[in-house]
Protein backbone atom coordinates (compact mmCIF):
# COMPACT_ATOMS: atom_id res chain seq x y z
CA UNK A 1 0.00 0.00 0.00
CA UNK A 2 1.27 3.47 -0.87
CA UNK A 3 -0.10 6.85 0.19
CA UNK A 4 -0.37 10.07 -0.32
CA UNK A 5 -1.37 12.94 2.04
CA UNK A 6 -2.15 16.60 1.69
CA UNK A 7 -3.55 19.31 3.46
CA UNK A 8 -4.96 22.72 1.96
CA UNK A 9 -5.89 25.90 4.54
CA UNK A 10 -7.99 28.28 3.71
CA UNK A 11 -6.36 30.92 1.27
CA UNK A 12 -3.31 28.77 1.53
CA UNK A 13 -1.54 26.06 -1.40
CA UNK A 14 -1.20 22.23 -0.42
CA UNK A 15 1.56 21.22 1.86
CA UNK A 16 2.33 17.41 1.89
CA UNK A 17 1.67 15.57 5.19
CA UNK A 18 3.13 12.37 3.79
CA UNK A 19 5.88 12.95 0.88
CA UNK A 20 4.77 13.25 -3.06
CA UNK A 21 5.40 10.09 -5.02
CA UNK A 22 3.17 8.65 -7.86
CA UNK A 23 0.04 6.26 -7.39
CA UNK A 24 -1.85 4.39 -9.66
CA UNK A 25 -5.23 4.46 -10.10
CA UNK A 26 -5.17 5.45 -6.53
CA UNK A 27 -8.77 5.85 -3.72
CA UNK A 28 -8.27 9.24 -2.83
CA UNK A 29 -10.70 10.24 0.20
CA UNK A 30 -10.58 14.28 0.95
CA UNK A 31 -12.57 15.43 4.20
CA UNK A 32 -12.83 19.21 4.02
CA UNK A 33 -15.15 22.17 5.93
CA UNK A 34 -18.33 22.49 3.89
CA UNK A 35 -17.84 26.11 2.50
CA UNK A 36 -14.50 25.30 1.18
CA UNK A 37 -15.88 21.91 -0.66
CA UNK A 38 -18.49 24.31 -1.89
CA UNK A 39 -16.38 25.92 -4.31
CA UNK A 40 -17.03 25.41 -7.62
CA UNK A 41 -13.57 24.31 -8.52
CA UNK A 42 -13.06 21.84 -6.30
CA UNK A 43 -13.05 18.66 -7.97
CA UNK A 44 -10.90 19.78 -10.66
CA UNK A 45 -8.42 20.80 -8.14
CA UNK A 46 -8.21 17.41 -6.72
CA UNK A 47 -8.47 16.01 -10.09
CA UNK A 48 -5.08 17.85 -11.01
CA UNK A 49 -3.01 16.53 -8.03
CA UNK A 50 -4.30 12.87 -9.27
CA UNK A 51 -5.63 12.71 -12.65
CA UNK A 52 -6.37 8.75 -12.29
CA UNK A 53 -7.49 8.82 -9.01
CA UNK A 54 -11.05 7.76 -7.74
CA UNK A 55 -12.13 10.75 -5.76
CA UNK A 56 -14.74 10.53 -2.83
CA UNK A 57 -15.74 13.71 -0.72
CA UNK A 58 -17.08 14.09 2.73
CA UNK A 59 -17.80 17.88 4.42
CA UNK A 60 -16.65 17.24 7.91
CA UNK A 61 -16.73 19.18 11.40
CA UNK A 62 -13.14 19.04 11.62
CA UNK A 63 -10.61 16.57 9.43
CA UNK A 64 -8.17 13.97 10.87
CA UNK A 65 -4.66 13.53 9.28
CA UNK A 66 -1.56 11.50 10.40
CA UNK A 67 0.04 14.61 12.59
CA UNK A 68 -3.13 16.61 13.75
CA UNK A 69 -6.31 17.48 13.93
CA UNK A 70 -7.50 20.32 10.77
CA UNK A 71 -10.45 22.57 11.14
CA UNK A 72 -11.44 24.91 7.87
CA UNK A 73 -8.99 23.28 5.96
CA UNK A 74 -9.35 20.11 3.37
CA UNK A 75 -7.19 16.87 3.74
CA UNK A 76 -6.95 14.39 1.04
CA UNK A 77 -5.40 10.90 1.78
CA UNK A 78 -4.56 9.59 -1.68
CA UNK A 79 -3.82 5.41 -1.35
CA UNK A 80 -3.10 2.75 -3.90
CA UNK A 81 -4.08 -0.52 -3.00
CA UNK A 82 -0.90 -3.21 -4.57
CA UNK A 83 -2.71 -6.31 -3.42
CA UNK A 84 -5.95 -5.62 -3.34
CA UNK A 85 -9.29 -4.00 -5.48
CA UNK A 86 -12.22 -1.49 -4.11
CA UNK A 87 -15.20 -0.27 -6.25
CA UNK A 88 -17.81 2.82 -5.68
CA UNK A 89 -20.99 3.23 -5.46
CA UNK A 90 -23.49 5.58 -4.78
CA UNK A 91 -26.93 6.55 -4.18
CA UNK A 92 -28.57 10.11 -2.85
CA UNK A 93 -31.31 9.80 -0.02
CA UNK A 94 -32.89 12.46 -1.57
CA UNK A 95 -33.99 10.25 -4.84
CA UNK A 96 -35.37 7.99 -2.39
CA UNK A 97 -38.12 9.82 -1.06
CA UNK A 98 -35.79 10.32 2.12
CA UNK A 99 -36.63 6.42 2.71
CA UNK A 100 -33.19 5.58 5.25
CA UNK A 101 -33.68 2.07 4.89
CA UNK A 102 -34.32 2.03 1.47
CA UNK A 103 -31.44 3.63 0.74
CA UNK A 104 -29.18 1.89 2.90
CA UNK A 105 -30.36 -1.20 1.70
CA UNK A 106 -29.81 -0.31 -2.06
CA UNK A 107 -26.22 0.99 -1.58
CA UNK A 108 -24.77 -2.17 -0.25
CA UNK A 109 -26.58 -3.97 -2.80
CA UNK A 110 -25.44 -2.59 -5.36
CA UNK A 111 -21.66 -4.87 -4.70
CA UNK A 112 -20.88 -7.71 -6.16
CA UNK A 113 -21.28 -10.19 -3.03
CA UNK A 114 -18.19 -12.26 -4.04
CA UNK A 115 -15.15 -11.88 -2.13
CA UNK A 116 -16.71 -8.68 -0.57
CA UNK A 117 -14.27 -8.01 2.33
CA UNK A 118 -15.69 -4.66 4.10
CA UNK A 119 -16.97 -1.48 2.89
CA UNK A 120 -16.59 2.34 4.18
CA UNK A 121 -19.44 4.37 3.48
CA UNK A 122 -19.00 8.35 3.89
CA UNK A 123 -23.10 8.76 4.49
CA UNK A 124 -24.74 12.54 3.56
CA UNK A 125 -25.70 14.02 7.36
CA UNK A 126 -28.46 16.34 7.01
CA UNK A 127 -31.31 14.56 5.76
CA UNK A 128 -30.35 10.72 6.53
CA UNK A 129 -32.01 8.71 9.48
CA UNK A 130 -28.85 6.76 10.17
CA UNK A 131 -30.44 4.24 12.02
CA UNK A 132 -32.44 3.21 9.36
CA UNK A 133 -29.80 3.48 7.32
CA UNK A 134 -27.41 0.90 9.20
CA UNK A 135 -30.29 -1.09 9.65
CA UNK A 136 -31.03 -0.72 5.84
CA UNK A 137 -27.04 -1.62 4.59
CA UNK A 138 -26.72 -4.74 7.07
CA UNK A 139 -30.42 -6.00 6.10
CA UNK A 140 -29.30 -6.59 2.63
CA UNK A 141 -26.08 -8.21 3.96
CA UNK A 142 -27.80 -10.71 6.56
CA UNK A 143 -25.60 -9.33 9.04
CA UNK A 144 -22.45 -11.29 7.42
CA UNK A 145 -20.21 -7.88 6.15
CA UNK A 146 -18.21 -5.00 7.82
CA UNK A 147 -19.60 -1.87 7.29
CA UNK A 148 -17.90 1.33 9.03
CA UNK A 149 -18.21 4.58 8.27
CA UNK A 150 -19.67 8.19 9.40
CA UNK A 151 -22.21 10.87 8.56
CA UNK A 152 -20.75 14.14 6.82
CA UNK A 153 -20.71 17.41 9.22
CA UNK A 154 -20.91 20.92 9.20
CA UNK A 155 -19.41 22.39 12.73
CA UNK A 156 -21.69 22.98 15.13
CA UNK A 157 -23.90 24.58 12.40
CA UNK A 158 -25.85 22.19 11.50
CA UNK A 159 -26.61 23.54 7.91
CA UNK A 160 -25.93 21.33 5.21
CA UNK A 161 -23.62 18.51 4.45
CA UNK A 162 -22.04 17.33 1.14
CA UNK A 163 -20.60 14.47 -0.34
CA UNK A 164 -19.74 12.82 -3.67
CA UNK A 165 -17.86 10.53 -5.55
CA UNK A 166 -15.99 12.15 -8.87
CA UNK A 167 -18.20 15.56 -9.19
CA UNK A 168 -18.34 18.61 -6.82
CA UNK A 169 -19.84 17.75 -3.65
CA UNK A 170 -23.91 17.81 -3.06
CA UNK A 171 -26.69 17.14 -0.70
CA UNK A 172 -28.25 14.21 -0.30
CA UNK A 173 -25.36 11.74 -1.29
CA UNK A 174 -23.82 8.68 0.27
CA UNK A 175 -20.82 6.93 -1.59
CA UNK A 176 -19.75 3.20 -0.35
CA UNK A 177 -16.38 2.13 -0.89
CA UNK A 178 -16.18 -1.75 -1.37
CA UNK A 179 -12.93 -3.29 -1.05
CA UNK A 180 -12.02 -6.97 -2.34
CA UNK A 181 -8.85 -9.25 -1.80
CA UNK A 182 -7.62 -12.29 -0.58
CA UNK A 183 -4.78 -10.83 2.04
CA UNK A 184 -7.17 -7.87 2.94
CA UNK A 185 -7.03 -7.83 6.94
CA UNK A 186 -9.59 -5.30 8.42
CA UNK A 187 -10.23 -5.17 12.29
CA UNK A 188 -12.62 -2.39 13.95
CA UNK A 189 -13.39 -1.01 17.79
CA UNK A 190 -15.09 1.79 18.98
CA UNK A 191 -14.99 3.55 22.57
CA UNK A 192 -17.11 6.59 23.58
CA UNK A 193 -15.90 7.69 27.14
CA UNK A 194 -19.47 9.00 28.52
CA UNK A 195 -20.79 8.43 31.67
CA UNK A 196 -24.63 8.16 32.24
CA UNK A 197 -25.96 10.55 35.72
CA UNK A 198 -29.44 11.68 37.09
CA UNK A 199 -32.93 9.91 36.78
CA UNK A 200 -33.43 6.96 34.48
CA UNK A 201 -36.75 7.99 32.44
CA UNK A 202 -39.03 5.50 30.29
CA UNK A 203 -39.46 6.89 26.60
CA UNK A 204 -43.70 7.21 26.78
CA UNK A 205 -43.92 8.99 23.63
CA UNK A 206 -41.46 8.70 20.24
CA UNK A 207 -42.01 8.57 16.38
CA UNK A 208 -38.91 7.48 14.39
CA UNK A 209 -35.67 9.64 15.67
CA UNK A 210 -38.38 12.40 17.40
CA UNK A 211 -38.65 11.95 20.98
CA UNK A 212 -42.12 13.73 22.40
CA UNK A 213 -42.61 12.18 26.07
CA UNK A 214 -40.13 10.99 28.45
CA UNK A 215 -41.95 9.53 32.12
CA UNK A 216 -45.39 11.60 30.43
CA UNK A 217 -43.89 14.79 30.08
CA UNK A 218 -42.40 16.95 27.50
CA UNK A 219 -39.03 15.63 26.12
CA UNK A 220 -37.59 19.41 25.65
CA UNK A 221 -39.12 21.19 28.73
CA UNK A 222 -37.22 18.43 31.00
CA UNK A 223 -34.00 18.93 28.77
CA UNK A 224 -34.27 22.70 28.80
CA UNK A 225 -34.64 21.64 33.14
CA UNK A 226 -31.47 19.77 33.29
CA UNK A 227 -29.50 22.70 30.40
CA UNK A 228 -30.54 25.40 32.91
CA UNK A 229 -28.81 28.83 31.59
CA UNK A 230 -27.37 26.58 28.73
CA UNK A 231 -30.79 26.09 27.04
CA UNK A 232 -30.69 28.76 25.50
CA UNK A 233 -27.64 27.66 23.49
CA UNK A 234 -29.46 24.33 21.83
CA UNK A 235 -29.83 22.74 19.93
CA UNK A 236 -26.13 23.13 19.90
CA UNK A 237 -25.36 23.23 23.98
CA UNK A 238 -27.26 18.96 23.92
CA UNK A 239 -24.34 17.57 22.37
CA UNK A 240 -22.52 18.03 25.44
CA UNK A 241 -25.16 16.21 27.68
CA UNK A 242 -26.16 13.36 25.14
CA UNK A 243 -28.39 10.60 25.91
CA UNK A 244 -28.02 6.99 26.92
CA UNK A 245 -30.58 4.60 25.25
CA UNK A 246 -31.35 0.82 26.68
CA UNK A 247 -33.90 -0.35 24.13
CA UNK A 248 -36.03 -3.06 24.92
CA UNK A 249 -35.11 -5.33 21.88
CA UNK A 250 -30.79 -4.63 22.07
CA UNK A 251 -28.10 -5.90 24.03
CA UNK A 252 -26.09 -3.11 24.09
CA UNK A 253 -27.16 0.65 25.22
CA UNK A 254 -26.24 3.29 22.92
CA UNK A 255 -25.50 6.65 23.09
CA UNK A 256 -27.72 9.33 20.99
CA UNK A 257 -26.60 12.85 20.41
CA UNK A 258 -30.05 15.39 20.24
CA UNK A 259 -29.34 17.47 16.15
CA UNK A 260 -32.40 19.32 16.87
CA UNK A 261 -35.53 20.74 18.56
CA UNK A 262 -39.45 21.20 17.85
CA UNK A 263 -40.13 24.20 20.31
CA UNK A 264 -43.85 24.08 19.24
CA UNK A 265 -44.13 20.01 19.95
CA UNK A 266 -41.82 20.39 22.93
CA UNK A 267 -39.70 17.27 21.42
CA UNK A 268 -36.30 16.84 20.54
CA UNK A 269 -34.98 15.23 17.35
CA UNK A 270 -31.88 12.49 17.64
CA UNK A 271 -29.30 11.60 15.30
CA UNK A 272 -30.90 7.81 14.77
CA UNK A 273 -34.46 6.21 15.73
CA UNK A 274 -35.48 5.81 19.68
CA UNK A 275 -38.27 3.62 20.52
CA UNK A 276 -41.30 4.02 23.15
CA UNK A 277 -40.05 2.25 26.53
CA UNK A 278 -36.42 2.50 26.19
CA UNK A 279 -34.94 3.82 29.38
CA UNK A 280 -33.08 7.23 28.84
CA UNK A 281 -30.72 9.06 30.85
CA UNK A 282 -28.27 11.84 30.33
CA UNK A 283 -24.39 11.69 30.08
CA UNK A 284 -21.64 13.29 30.91
CA UNK A 285 -18.04 13.46 29.93
CA UNK A 286 -14.47 15.18 30.67
CA UNK A 287 -11.24 15.60 28.13
CA UNK A 288 -9.58 12.60 29.60
CA UNK A 289 -12.05 10.71 29.72
CA UNK A 290 -12.48 10.80 25.67
CA UNK A 291 -8.91 10.79 25.20
CA UNK A 292 -8.52 7.26 27.13
CA UNK A 293 -11.68 6.13 25.60
CA UNK A 294 -9.88 6.79 21.88
CA UNK A 295 -6.84 4.81 23.37
CA UNK A 296 -9.42 1.63 24.58
CA UNK A 297 -10.11 2.09 20.71
CA UNK A 298 -7.19 1.84 19.37
CA UNK A 299 -5.90 -0.72 21.44
CA UNK A 300 -8.87 -3.37 20.98
CA UNK A 301 -8.66 -2.70 17.37
CA UNK A 302 -5.32 -3.99 17.13
CA UNK A 303 -6.23 -6.70 19.63
CA UNK A 304 -6.37 -9.65 17.11
CA UNK A 305 -4.71 -8.60 13.88
CA UNK A 306 -2.44 -10.97 12.33
CA UNK A 307 -0.34 -8.14 10.35
CA UNK A 308 0.37 -4.35 11.02
CA UNK A 309 -2.32 -1.86 9.80
CA UNK A 310 -1.23 0.11 6.85
CA UNK A 311 -4.51 2.40 6.97
CA UNK A 312 -6.41 3.53 10.22
CA UNK A 313 -9.86 5.48 9.02
CA UNK A 314 -10.95 7.42 12.72
CA UNK A 315 -14.05 8.75 13.06
CA UNK A 316 -14.85 10.40 15.92
CA UNK A 317 -18.13 12.87 17.23
CA UNK A 318 -18.54 16.83 16.82
CA UNK A 319 -19.79 16.43 20.35
CA UNK A 320 -16.31 14.80 21.65
CA UNK A 321 -14.75 17.54 19.45
CA UNK A 322 -16.60 20.10 21.56
CA UNK A 323 -15.69 18.82 24.80
CA UNK A 324 -12.07 18.53 23.99
CA UNK A 325 -12.04 22.22 22.22
CA UNK A 326 -8.68 23.45 22.30
CA UNK A 327 -7.32 19.75 23.77
CA UNK A 328 -9.08 18.40 20.60
CA UNK A 329 -5.67 16.66 19.16
CA UNK A 330 -4.98 14.61 22.46
CA UNK A 331 -7.45 11.98 21.16
CA UNK A 332 -5.71 12.07 18.33
CA UNK A 333 -2.16 11.55 19.56
CA UNK A 334 -3.61 8.85 21.86
CA UNK A 335 -4.16 6.90 19.00
CA UNK A 336 -1.03 7.89 16.62
CA UNK A 337 0.93 6.48 20.35
CA UNK A 338 -0.51 3.40 20.29
CA UNK A 339 -0.76 2.27 16.55
CA UNK A 340 2.24 3.65 15.59
CA UNK A 341 4.11 6.23 13.21
CA UNK A 342 4.22 3.61 10.73
CA UNK A 343 0.47 3.41 10.37
CA UNK A 344 -1.48 6.29 7.91
CA UNK A 345 -4.02 8.12 9.36
CA UNK A 346 -7.27 9.46 7.75
CA UNK A 347 -10.55 10.07 9.25
CA UNK A 348 -12.90 12.86 10.13
CA UNK A 349 -15.37 14.65 13.09
CA UNK A 350 -18.90 13.52 12.23
CA UNK A 351 -22.71 13.70 13.17
CA UNK A 352 -22.48 9.94 13.79
CA UNK A 353 -20.03 7.06 13.58
CA UNK A 354 -21.10 3.46 11.81
CA UNK A 355 -19.74 0.75 12.78
CA UNK A 356 -20.41 -3.02 14.30
CA UNK A 357 -20.41 -3.09 18.36
CA UNK A 358 -16.84 -4.40 19.10
CA UNK A 359 -17.73 -8.57 18.21
CA UNK A 360 -20.43 -7.90 16.18
CA UNK A 361 -21.02 -8.19 12.65
CA UNK A 362 -24.23 -6.10 12.64
CA UNK A 363 -23.65 -2.19 11.85
CA UNK A 364 -24.95 0.13 14.22
CA UNK A 365 -25.41 4.19 14.11
CA UNK A 366 -23.21 5.56 17.24
CA UNK A 367 -22.71 8.87 18.73
CA UNK A 368 -19.96 10.47 20.73
CA UNK A 369 -17.74 7.69 20.03
CA UNK A 370 -13.96 7.02 18.42
CA UNK A 371 -14.56 4.86 15.67
CA UNK A 372 -11.39 3.10 14.02
CA UNK A 373 -11.23 0.46 11.27
CA UNK A 374 -7.76 -0.84 10.76
CA UNK A 375 -6.92 -1.80 7.15
CA UNK A 376 -3.45 -3.96 5.80
CA UNK A 377 -2.95 -6.02 2.62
Amino acid sequence: MKTVQLVKHKNKDWEYVIEKQELKEPLVIVFGNRYLLEADSIYEDIRSLFPDGHIIFGSACAEISSDTVNEESITETAIEFEKSNFLIKTSNVLNADLDSFKTGDDLIKQFPKEGLKYVFVVSEGSFINGSQLTKGMSASTGDNLVITGGLCGDDARFEKTLASYNENPKEGELVAVGFYGETLEISFSIHGGWTPFGPERIVTKSEGNTLYELDGQPALDLYKKYLGDKAKDLPGAALLYPLNVTSTDENQSIVRSILNINEEENAVILAGDIKENSKVQLMMTNVDNIANASERAARQALEYRTNKPDLAILVSCIGRKLVLDQRVEEEIEEVIDVLGKDTVITGFYSYGEIAPFHGEMACQLHNQTMTITLISE
